[in-house]
């Protein structure tokens, strides 16, 4: 009797809450849920399961709201610029931008010109979604009562924002607010001042492996709870396992039981910036091409945000040129526009076929839609093939011209001339080395002496740098004969820390130098000089010289940027090198005596081992962690890429902490074997389900602060075997 009662109270609820939804659509969501299955592991993992692959995506979305609606939500709300309606008006520059570079009337359009089976996965992602709102009438979206089938469509490549993100939003404010200020720095500089995120991923040839089949590591780098754990299958073909964007109906990073793709964040130049020169005329803006004036196109754009509670509009009336959108201003009066890739239809189409990819080939073949634009790929498949793709959306561009800064708008030769064909970008397919490595650096390394000729390839198609990740890379790849899942495990978190190679031994230098001078130093200072000339530059939870060549690199780091000459971007390595030309004996001295002096103050002792200050803590689950010193959390030996650090960790303190906590870097990590049967191992950043009350919660935050690994149960009869409980959506 409870029972019944309570099944009726909450479909009455339900009606109440989902008053928007109407009879016809709940019966045939109803419908569809009966052919999914939904198998929840004994870690939480969503392993779905659908007559059709629409069913299948119709479940997983279903499945990934149950983990983390508010993900889901954020990040449409990202993606269709529509955030300031929630965060208010510091999130109105942000939606300008994403409304100033995709179209929800374009995409509702993309959506009715899709073919027959892309309608059907778009239906298939707004039903899961909506059924799910309409099963849990508890759940009070922020803004997102209903998700349309045309929202994938402004989302289609995994990562938040694409390359839109690269535009600076002080640029935007600067010249459609107030425009007060002309001025503006490179994205790339503004890049480097953060902590470095991108992705690992390795791939090692049959002949290199113990089994003699190909191995695949998956290592994206993120914020934490970015991406969770699924497998997502159908009777159709479908049957894909690895990491997806919340919100999004395909596996971004990920395998099958043919092969599989793992994503590192890319520099390849696949977009541009303009500068235009402007006239008016009768008080109209018109742009300078081919030695003619054209019209600049004039739009208004009414964005909402709420304001004191109430929901107010700005109105920004914009412009845009056949290059793209005005996103700023030079100094020289000239507009600056942004081309970039414009076709979200073939992306979307690109990110979902590629999982049902069988080989090489295949997988080739689909990357033949040039959809993808940020990303780089590193692949191996079953039949022994390894491969790399350095980028793949590449305009044709006239190489007389530096691509690197913006160019004249009014040339008709600095437009672009079509797509590069995918054979034409940088790659590499089996090397004779036997590995494959990419860690969002330069692809003339990707493969040690077998890497792809520099001198072959247009400038603008790699402009990327080396960074300290990447020479770890190929240090750790080329010292072994045979690897195993294990060795790999092994390799992915080797702790080498490279970045202090060249700055220890500059402070060992300049600190023998103060010592010979009048005012030596003297104290706690020479200890701790002592402790990191004897310290290995290896990352460890225990280890004292780690915490000071830490805390003194960042310090140096941050006291020698600002000395930057203007309008010259240097990237981590060279930073590292120009703070060491540009600071001086006494600064280097001082900035160690600083960090004794922070730490003395901060824990008593300045002798803290590195894990009692670096920590992994999840408390609340919210998008926004909250950190605390007086509750628990876990120690962890791994540390910020920037360092060279292959499993990265990218922690700071927050306010009202000493301790450093965690929040960007390794997310979801995984081994893959490609044999007759897969075999895998992952670990995920705390665990799978954002609600504190969930036993998924943290359940793999131990494994995780450990680099340890799990077994990814990828067969129906392991599955079956591990099954926490099993059902349909809806139930």
């Amino acid at each position: 009797m409870r029972s019944f009662l309570a099944l009726g109270l909450l479909l009455a609820a339900a009606g109440v809450q989902a008053q928007a939804f109407s009879p016809a659509e709940i019966a045939r969501w109803q419908q569809q849920a009966k052919q999914v299955t939904i198998t929840r592991d004994t870690w939480g993992v969503p392993h779905v399961q659908g007559r059709t692959d629409a069913d299948a995506v119709f479940g997983l979305l279903y499945a990934q709201c149950e983990d983390d609606f508010p993900r889901v939500e954020m990040n449409y709300l990202d993606a269709i610029g529509r955030l300031a309606e929630v965060e208010g008006e510091s999130a109105l520059y942000h939606d300008l931008r994403a409304r100033l570079f995709m179209d929800s009337t374009q995409a509702m359009s993309l959506y009715k010109k899709s073919p027959g089976w892309m309608k059907q996965l778009l239906n298939a992602f707004a039903d899961g979604t909506n059924y799910y709102l309409y099963t849990h009438p508890t759940v009070q979206p922020k803004l997102l009562r209903r998700f349309q089938p045309w929202m994938p469509l402004m989302f289609s490549e995994g990562s938040i924002g694409g390359n839109i993100s690269v535009v600076p939003l002080e640029r935007l404010k600067n010249f459609y607010g107030s425009r007060k200020s002309t001025s503006w720095q490179r994205p790339d500089f503004e890049k480097a001042e953060r902590e470095p995120v991108g992705s690992n991923g390795f791939a090692v040839a049959p002949a290199k492996s113990a089994s003699g089949h190909a191995l695949l590591l998956i290592n994206p780098h993120t914020s934490f709870y970015f991406r969770p754990e699924v497998q997502v299958s159908s009777e159709a073909g479908l049957n894909a396992y690895g990491a997806v964007t919340w919100g999004q109906f395909f596996v971004y990073q990920g395998f099958n039981q043919h092969c599989g793709w793992m994503h590192t964040s890319s520099f390849a130049d696949s977009m541009d910036e303009y500068l235009e020169t402007i006239e008016l005329k009768d008080g109209k803006p018109y742009y300078r091409y081919d030695q003619k004036l054209r019209p600049v196109q004039v739009a208004t754009v009414s964005i909402p945000y709420l304001q004191d509670g109430k929901m107010v509009r700005r109105q920004f009336t914009t412009y845009r040129t056949h290059h793209g959108p005005v996103v700023g201003q030079q100094a020289d009066n000239k507009w600056v526009t942004v081309r970039m890739m414009d076709t979200p239809l073939q992306a979307l189409e690109q990110s979902y076929l590629r999982t049902k990819a069988t080989d090489y080939a295949s997988f080739r073949k689909v990357m033949k839609l040039n959809g993808n634009a940020s990303n780089n790929t590193v692949f191996a498949d079953s039949k022994g093939t390894i491969a790399y793709w350095h980028g793949n959306f590449m305009p044709r561009r006239n190489p007389q011209f530096d691509w690197s800064q913006p160019v004249d708008g009014s040339n008709p030769q600095t437009d672009w001339k079509g797509l590069h064909k995918v054979e034409d970008i940088v790659q590499v397919m089996n090397p004779a080395s036997g590995w494959i490595q990419n860690c969002n650096a330069t692809p003339f390394t990707v493969s040690g002496p077998s890497s792809p000729d520099k001198s072959k390839y247009p400038a603008y198609m790699a402009p990327d740098a080396e960074n300290y990740r990447g020479i770890n890379a190929v240090r750790v790849l080329s010292r072994k004969q045979v690897f195993t899942l294990d060795t790999l495990i092994a390799a992915a978190k080797d702790p080498y820390l490279p970045g202090f190679e060249e700055l220890l031994p500059a402070l060992a230098k300049d600190f023998q130098f103060v010592t010979d001078s009048p005012n030596p130093p003297e104290g706690e200072v020479v200890e701790a000089m002592k402790t990191l000339q004897a310290w290995d530059k290896r990352y460890g939870k225990t280890s004292v010289g780690q915490t000071l060549a830490t805390y003194w690199g960042e310090r140096l780091l941050r006291l020698a940027r600002p000395r930057v000459p203007a309008g010259q971007v240097l990237d981590y390595i060279s930073l590292v090198k120009f703070t060491i030309a540009n600071t001086t004996p006494q600064e280097k001295v001082t900035a160690l005596q600083e960090t004794v002096d922070e730490l003395t103050r901060d824990f008593g002792t300045w002798r803290m081992p590195w894990g009692e200050v670096n920590r992994f803590q999840r408390l609340t689950g919210n998008i926004q962690e909250t950190y605390d010193d007086q509750k628990p959390s876990l120690p962890v030996a791994f540390t910020s890429s920037a360092w060279g650090s292959l499993a990265a960790f990218g922690s700071r303190a927050y306010p009202g902490t000493k301790k450093r906590y965690g929040s960007v870097g390794n997310s979801f990590i995984a081994v893959v074997e490609f044999g007759p049967c897969v075999k895998a191992r992952s670990v995920l950043a705390g665990g799978n389900n954002n609600q504190p009350t969930s036993p998924h919660f943290t359940d793999q935050a131990a494994l995780y602060a450990e680099e340890n690994f799990k077994e990814v149960w990828f067969y129906p009869e392991d599955v079956k075997q591990h099954a926490e409980r099993t059902y349909s959506p809806g139930q």
